[in-house]
């Protein structure tokens, strides 16, 4: 086969941040078979013909395959794991491009719009009847109605674009187009211009989801188990035929909310062009009789008219709870479904989606087989798919040179794809809020998102993982502990290193340590230790304390419990801090006068503390001074394994505590911290803190004596922290043992 008669390749999803920009990515050994470089327009070529600009493959693509996106597989007819035919092809240059406009469309500025088009397509490959979404001003796609010459050709900086609405022309400019990114620079709307096909609706006669699977970032295991149970059975049911089976009737996705579990059930039934039925709870139900169960069936018969279609249930857990827990309404309803999905042809064309972030309060019937035939947990991402879901949110975002993308997925643990949405649009808010007070005036194309607007995004969203409970990444560090370094040493292995040297882990076929207990007297640093420790290793930190998971009522306490690791676990990795545990797990032999509430909540303790070794990024640290009063079983090997002594300081880390206090405070020359450390024999960390505390309000004192009200802030710079002061507050306050 020579170049001319170009290669048969299959087809693959184009990459995160390609999507909407008409590109073809091809592996080194195809390019060169081809006779392309990058830049060079091809024409793929499925049922129709698309043209594409290519661009290389990264090194760990297979040679027989192209990444395109949907856009460019729509146009081309073709489908993921098909296969296209694509050969070079020359272009002319475009001397003027027409695009028709859909109609709802609306401009607030047609020139900045305008502008914001022309980045978008220029330098691109198109011919007339091609469609260009521009997924920022509306979902139905921009028809290239007319090019200047006529046939395919390039958009260049000396295009003219024209607009039109309805056959009329609404608006001609020269296409200069600036220096942004290519295909889809300066905040500009992205878009794919391909010719040939219609594409964009989904099956059935009313348009469907848009969703592609380019929108679609960390989910990409789950995605391939999805379309194995959905793709197959709707586009080539003869192989269940083949091998004598049924095809699977339905999926059912769970997990936390803002996952994407939605977006998935939307990209499939795009992506295979299937008839989309949402199924709403709300609208199902009904206060007369019968007319549930009748909505139901026409969502159902309505799929069956239109097959092959995708049944999507939303929240289905609120229309198939539990029916010994519901109505009889509900009770009814549930029993309708469990008859419609029974009742699926065995054809395959229908197939039933479930989507759930309260997998156990559905129906047991459901989760069968025949029924729901496979249960998908969508989990909360990791640090990979943070970083694929914020390419798909950033590919249209005109980032500044100091944002950098991956050292961001890595600050955002516990982040769901809802979550990292909503940093990025708050963002992009931050940098149009500076943009209005810095350049009122100037083009919009100069606005960019800057590291300080993602730095103010951070501390203004939060993850929903943890939303719950307290979680935070705390900014304390071993820096800012004096002493302790045995403690530090041994935090640091059970928390740090698995983090860090997972492969050593998996290679000494060793599992790191589950828990870890601070024991010491008060003020000792055992809380800080904790929070140094997670602001160390940059995970989330979820700080419980104990008697908050007590409760009056049966159940509630071991419920709190089990909560608190669940999301926990979701948002991995993260540290939990039970602060004070022994106001929750004493020893229950000795325990009494509780009506055993202590006993269950350490029993349900005990429990999750077993489940950890199932989870390596999640570690537990406890703390508490009074270790003897601690149940025995919590200290065994495998849950609070390691024990770790905070003891009170001697000099040297006294030493080192008055460093950390002292440091960058206005001090007198006739402080001496050797001799401050000796003379705080006894004394704590919380109590040194104390004692520097207490001689810098002395010092505050002198100043403010000094001088009439208000006026005493004009001599700040008069503050300083004398021997005097410090040797008032050692008197002032004494060593906790001693009070």
């Amino acid at each position: 086969m020579n170049a001319d008669e170009g290669l048969e390749l299959v087809v693959r999803g184009a990459e995160k941040r390609d999507a909407g920009r008409g590109i073809a990515r091809l592996p080194e050994a195809a390019r060169r078979r081809l006779g392309v470089l990058s830049g060079d327009t091809v024409v793929v070529e499925g049922e129709r013909e698309t043209v594409a600009k290519v661009w290389p493959a990264g090194g760990g693509v297979a040679e027989n395959v192209v990444l395109v996106d949907a856009d460019t597989r729509t146009n081309a007819g073709a489908k993921i794991d098909g296969t296209v035919r694509v050969r070079k092809v020359d272009v002319e240059e475009a001397r003027s491009v027409t695009l028709s406009m859909p109609d709802d469309v609306a401009f607030a500025d047609d020139d900045r719009a305008v502008e914001l088009i022309k980045r978008a397509i220029r330098d691109r490959p198109i011919q007339p009847g091609g469609q260009i979404h521009f997924e920022s001003l509306s979902e139905s796609p921009f028809v290239v109605s007319e090019t200047t010459p006529a046939g395919r050709v390039r958009v260049t900086d000396a295009t003219k674009l024209r607009l039109e609405r309805d056959g009329t022309l609404s608006r001609v400019v020269s296409a200069v187009a600036g220096s942004g990114r290519d295909g889809g620079a300066a905040g500009g709307p992205t878009g794919s211009a391909s010719g040939g096909g219609s594409g964009g609706d989904v099956g059935g006669s009313e348009p469907g989801p848009t969703v592609t699977y380019e929108d679609i970032g960390g989910l990409d295991e789950e995605l391939d188990l999805v379309r194995e149970m959905i793709e197959l059975p709707l586009s080539r049911p003869e192989v269940f035929a083949h091998l004598g089976i049924d095809p699977p009737k339905g999926v059912l996705l769970h997990g936390p909310p803002g996952t994407g579990k939605t977006l998935i059930a939307k990209a499939v039934a795009s992506e295979v062009d299937a008839t989309f039925v949402d199924v709403s709870g709300p609208e199902i139900m009904s206060k007369y009789k019968g007319e549930s169960e009748e909505k139901l069936r026409e969502k159902f018969q309505t799929a069956r008219e239109n097959a092959p279609a995708i049944v999507f249930f939303d929240e289905i857990d609120s229309i198939a709870g539990k029916r010994d827990d519901g109505g009889d309404v509900e009770n009814r309803v549930v029993g309708q479904l469990l008859s419609l999905m029974d009742g699926l042809d065995a054809r395959g064309d229908v197939v039933v989606i479930g989507a759930t972030n309260r997998v156990d309060t559905l129906d047991p019937a459901l989760r069968r087989g025949g029924r729901f035939d496979r249960e998908i947990e969508i989990g909360v991402p990791n640090e990979q798919g943070r970083r694929e879901i914020l390419e798909v949110h950033t590919r249209r975002m005109p980032l500044a040179d100091d944002v950098d993308v991956e050292r961001l997925a890595s600050r955002t643990h516990g982040f769901v794809g809802a979550d990292l949405e909503s940093l990025t649009t708050e963002a992009a808010m931050n940098a149009l809020r500076r943009g209005r007070k810095e350049h009122v005036e100037a083009p919009i194309t100069d606005l960019e998102v800057t590291r300080a607007d993602v730095e103010a995004a951070m501390a203004a969203v939060e993850p929903s993982a943890m939303r719950e409970y307290v979680a935070e990444s705390p900014t304390t560090t071993f820096d800012d502990v004096g002493g302790l370094e045995d403690a530090k040493r041994t935090l640091e292995r059970a928390v740090t290193w698995p983090l860090t040297y997972g492969p050593l882990f998996e290679a000494a076929k060793t599992e790191p340590p589950t828990g870890v207990l601070l024991h010491g007297p008060p003020g000792t640093g055992k809380t800080l230790l904790a929070r140094a420790i997670a602001g160390e290793s940059g995970v989330n930190f979820v700080q419980v304390a104990g008697p908050e998971l007590l409760d009056r009522y049966v159940g509630e306490s071991e419920k709190a419990v089990r909560e608190v690791f669940e999301r926990a676990r979701q948002a991995a990795p993260a540290i939990v801090f039970f602060d004070e545990i022994d106001a929750v797990a004493t020893d229950r032999d000795a325990a009494g006068g509780d009506s055993g509430v202590g006993e269950r909540v350490v029993s349900q303790l005990l429990t999750e503390l077993d489940r950890l070794a199932d989870h390596p990024n999640l570690v537990v640290l406890a703390a508490t001074n009074r270790k003897a009063a601690l149940d025995p079983a919590l200290l065994r090997p495998g849950r609070l394994e390691s024990h770790v002594a905070v003891p009170a300081p001697d000099r040297a880390a006294r030493r080192e505590i008055i460093d950390v206090h002292l440091d960058g405070k206005p001090l007198g020359e006739d402080v001496d911290r050797d001799a401050l450390a000796r003379e705080l024999e006894g004394y704590s960390g919380a109590d040194v803190a104390a004692v520097v505390r207490e001689a810098a309000m002395r010092a505050i004192e002198d100043v403010a004596a000094a001088y009439e009200g208000a006026a005493a802030n004009e001599h700040a710079d008069e503050v300083l922290i004398e021997r005097r002061h410090v040797e008032a507050a050692v008197d002032a306050v004494g060593p906790s043992e001693e009070a």
